[in-house]
């Protein structure tokens, strides 16, 4: 009878410890807003800094680059909302290439952590609990992981880390995850990077006029109807292919 009982315990403990990394990025994101790191990931502050972090990165360009890169990761992973303008201080401080590749790391791997603690709290969710319509989309969302997830990345109509929560929900492998999420946002990634690069005409305006930046004076109509037309021509393989798959079961 003793044996038979000892498992139980020991599964509960491992039941409440699985939800240990999500309790710990959702701390990690409140004690971010209390110490008021939100100040810091804005244009605003770039506006403010711009010459003293450009000086600092000149002359510490190596170190810079890894504490840039660690700071994109742990804002990602904690799911702070600050991809957007962190990618644009990355192209003002490194330019362009170098800036959109540490975007490009920093965010894979910022997204993929995040995607490992939603998955060990709630892995399989769908899976479990769903039927009928919802469980047939949840099957398909999985067979075609790297196509549907490359295609969101490209068109960034979801914020990042709803995505890379939703991503886990659906029990996706982390190959897939990390594949498609590093390949899908290059392109975005390396825009904004670039958008960065010329960032200074935009701050001086804005500053000039006496106003606070924003990221909407940088991004043009253009740009985002070039991100949804590249997202469109992704999606073409996935959608023939599931065109076929029906057109053989039928």
């Amino acid at each position: 009878m003793d044996e038979q009982r000892s498992p139980h315990p020991a599964g509960g403990a491992n039941s409440i410890w699985r939800y240990a990394p999500v309790v710990l990025v959702i701390a990690g994101l409140v004690l971010g807003y209390a110490l008021g790191l939100q100040n810091y990931l804005s244009l605003t502050f770039l506006a403010e800094q711009r010459e003293a972090l450009r000086a600092y990165v000149d002359a510490n360009f190596l170190w810079s680059a890894l504490l840039f890169l660690a700071v994109y990761i742990l804002a990602v992973a904690f799911s702070f909302p600050a991809a957007s303008v962190l990618t644009i201080f990355g192209g003002f401080l490194f330019g362009w290439l170098i800036g959109g590749a540490l975007v490009a790391v920093g965010a894979t791997i910022g997204a993929s952590i995040l995607f490992l603690a939603t998955r060990s709290a709630f892995g399989g969710f769908l899976r479990h609990r769903v039927d009928g319509v919802v469980k047939k989309m949840a099957d398909g969302f999985r067979e075609n992981a790297f196509g549907y997830l490359f295609v969101i990345r490209l068109a960034p109509v979801f914020p990042f880390f709803v995505v890379n929560i939703a991503a886990a929900l659906f029990d996706i492998s982390l190959g897939r995850f990390f594949t498609a999420t590093l390949f899908g946002i290059l392109p975005g990634t390396f825009a904004y990077a670039y958008l960065g690069q010329g960032v200074d005409s935009v701050l001086v305006a804005a500053q000039a006029s006496g106003r606070e930046a924003q990221i909407s004076d940088l991004v043009t109509p253009e740009i985002t109807l070039a991100f949804f037309a590249l997202a469109f021509v992704a999606l073409i393989p996935t959608v023939v292919k599931q065109i076929r798959k029906r057109g053989n079961t039928g």
